[in-house]
């Protein structure tokens, strides 16, 4: 396997790297992440402007870019600067976009704002069970339901739904296209920054999108996966490196506490487990359109999840007390790896899939 990212690739994640270091620091993404409309629209418009979303889409649909190595390259910048920017909504709106054969020009510019509504309050992760319905109506359909954490929801124009058929045949879930000004939505800003929303259908009028959504879906949700491990990869180096800095100048009996061999031995044990959660998300992009997508995909958030908690909490108890404050950056970089293991399903939820998928084979 090739673990050395391409010029190209190396180029993308270069120029986000220096694009977020020097227009969002932590003071100007801590203003935007936790104050509506939690993110900050100039600083989308200009991501948008250095084609990132052009990255996460094939030549062939108009970008140049949208292999698994792709994504990781995008996510892993945006994760390195905590970035509360809509990239994550797109990207799945995008994957569903291109596999319902429309124009994807409005939402790889970011003229058009998407979201993906999937979840609901009983069936947060998955596709079975979802209760949200589609009958027929007027020139398309009209959807009744609710829909729970859509990322970016609060601030779309457009939502692709998750929805059944009315009278339907089997029990495959379509696609929908909605505006936002026809649903009631209920935006809030998230625990560790960024911004969800509930979102109500009421007889909403949409488009349908594709009839059977199910492998669309699930693709959306595992580059949407995919891209929260590449996201924990570039929090848990900038974290650790934080962490070592500390110990070095730390001084405890007037000797740095990093010369002390049992914080050694556990920062060399943390430094492990992110290699090994590295070398997992290269597996699962690279795996990314093969029959075993999903499978190694959830493999890595699996790994994902355990790894960021553990980094988060040692982190903590490493630092001491500055650690839980809100002034000191690496508070925020803990609060999102908890989360990130809950967002598209957690540790948990993704061992039961590899599991499932491994009887199955």
């Amino acid at each position: 396997m090739q673990f050395e990212a391409t010029e190209d690739r190396r180029m993308l994640a270069d120029t986000l790297n220096r694009f977020l270091s020097t227009e969002y620091g932590m003071d100007v993404r801590n203003a935007a992440a936790y104050s509506a409309p939690y993110h900050a629209p100039e600083k989308w418009t200009q991501l948008c402007e250095l084609g990132t979303l052009l990255a996460l889409t094939s030549e062939e649909q108009g970008g140049f870019g949208g292999t698994g190595f792709d994504v990781t390259a995008v996510f892993e910048p945006l994760g390195r600067a905590l970035c509360p920017e809509p990239a994550l909504p797109a990207l799945m709106a995008i994957r569903l976009l291109a596999a319902a054969g429309h124009d994807l020009e409005p939402a790889m510019s970011g003229t058009t704002t998407y979201a993906v509504a999937i979840g609901e309050m009983e069936v947060p992760y998955g596709l079975d069970g979802l209760s949200t319905t589609a009958r027929p109506g007027g020139d398309g359909f009209r959807l009744t339901g609710r829909k729970s954490v859509v990322y970016g929801g609060h601030i779309a124009d457009r939502v692709l739904v998750a929805a059944h058929r009315e009278g339907s045949a089997d029990d495959k879930p379509g696609v929908f296209a909605v505006n936002a000004k026809d649903i009631t939505v209920s935006g809030y800003g998230l625990i560790d920054g960024g911004g969800a929303a509930e979102l109500f259908l009421e007889d909403a009028p949409a488009e349908l999108l594709l009839a059977d959504g199910t492998a669309g879906l699930q693709d959306a949700l595992d580059a949407g996966a995919l891209a929260l491990c590449a996201e924990a990869i570039g929090a848990m180096d900038v974290l650790f490196d934080m962490t070592l800095d500390y110990l070095k100048t730390r001084k405890q009996f007037g000797t740095p506490i990093g010369a002390f061999q049992a914080l050694q031995h556990r920062m060399v044990d943390l430094k492990t487990e992110i290699e090994q959660a590295r070398s997992i998300t290269i597996l699962a992009a690279s795996r990314m359109g093969a029959p075993d997508q999903s499978r190694a995909v959830s493999m890595a958030k699996n790994l994902i999840g355990r790894t960021a908690q553990l980094v988060a909490e040692e982190s903590i108890q490493l630092h001491g007390g500055i650690a839980m404050t809100w002034e000191y950056p690496g508070s925020h970089y803990a609060k999102r790896l908890v989360m990130i293991d809950h967002q598209f399903g957690d540790a948990d939820y993704h061992l039961e899939r590899v599991m499932a998928a491994h009887q199955v084979a």
